[in-house]
C-alpha cells in the first residue's frame, strides 16, 4: 500500500458512506441516537477535503490525517472511535508497508478502539466487525496470501460480523440501555466498519 492506495481507500471508504447513509441512520435510530450515517458522512467529507489539502507523502501519513480529522470534526461517538484506529494504525505502521505490517497496524488499531469504548466481541458494537477482520488478516499473512485475496477476506469477515450482531443484546454505548429490545437490529457501528473494509477491498482489487 503507497499514500496513493490509502487515499484512495478514505474515497471509496466516503463513497460507500454516503450511499448508505440514510440506512445507517435508520439503524442508529432503531438502537441509538440516529445520527450515524449522518456523521459519519460529514466526517469523511472532510477527511477527503484534509487530504486533498496536504498529501500525504505515505500511508502512515495518510491514516494520521484522517484519524485526526475524524476525531476533530464528526460528533457523537463514531469520530473519536474511527479516530482512535486511524490515528493508532498510522502512529504504527511501518515501512516498507508490506501486508504483514499493515495488519499488524491494523491490530494496533482495533485494540485502541476496543480499549476506548472498553468493548470486546460480542457487546454488539464495530468491533464485532473490526475484529474479525482484523484476524482474517492475520490469517492471510500466517498462510502467504495475496494481497488482493487476504483483503477481501478480511472484508467478508467484517461483513459476517456486522450480521452477527443482529441478535446479540448490547451492551455498551446508548444501546445497551435498551436491553433485550436491542435484540434483531444490527449494529450501525458494525456495519460502517465492513463498508470500510469493503472500500478496502475494492481499491486493492482495483489497484492489482
Amino acid at each position: 500500500m503507497d499514500a496513493s492506495l490509502c487515499v484512495a481507500w478514505f474515497e471509496e471508504a466516503a463513497r460507500l458512506v454516503h450511499r448508505d447513509r440514510d440506512r445507517l441512520t435508520r439503524l442508529d435510530a432503531e438502537i441509538g441516537d440516529g445520527d450515524h450515517g449522518t456523521n459519519l458522512d460529514r466526517g469523511l467529507t472532510e477527511v477527503r477535503k484534509a487530504l486533498a489539502e496536504s498529501p500525504p507523502g505515505s500511508p502512515a501519513e495518510a491514516l494520521t490525517i484522517a484519524g485526526t480529522t475524524l476525531i476533530r470534526r464528526v460528533g457523537g461517538a463514531s469520530g473519536p472511535l474511527y479516530g482512535s484506529v486511524f490515528r493508532q494504525m498510522g502512529k504504527a505502521l511501518r515501512s516498507p508497508v508490506t501486508l504483514a505490517a499493515f495488519s499488524a497496524a491494523f491490530e494496533e488499531g482495533v485494540v485502541a478502539v476496543e480499549r476506548l469504548g472498553k468493548a470486546a466481541l460480542g457487546d454488539k458494537t464495530m468491533v464485532d466487525a473490526l475484529a474479525p477482520a482484523s484476524r482474517a488478516l492475520a490469517l492471510a499473512v500466517r498462510d502467504g496470501v495475496g494481497v488482493r485475496e487476504a483483503v477481501e477476506q478480511a472484508a467478508r469477515a467484517a461483513a459476517e460480523g456486522a450480521e452477527a450482531t443482529i441478535p446479540m443484546r448490547a451492551r455498551k454505548g446508548r444501546a445497551s440501555y435498551l436491553g433485550e429490545r436491542s435484540v434483531g437490529h444490527m449494529d450501525p457501528g458494525a456495519a460502517s466498519s465492513a463498508l470500510f473494509m469493503e472500500a478496502l477491498a475494492t481499491v486493492a482489487r482495483e489497484a492489482a
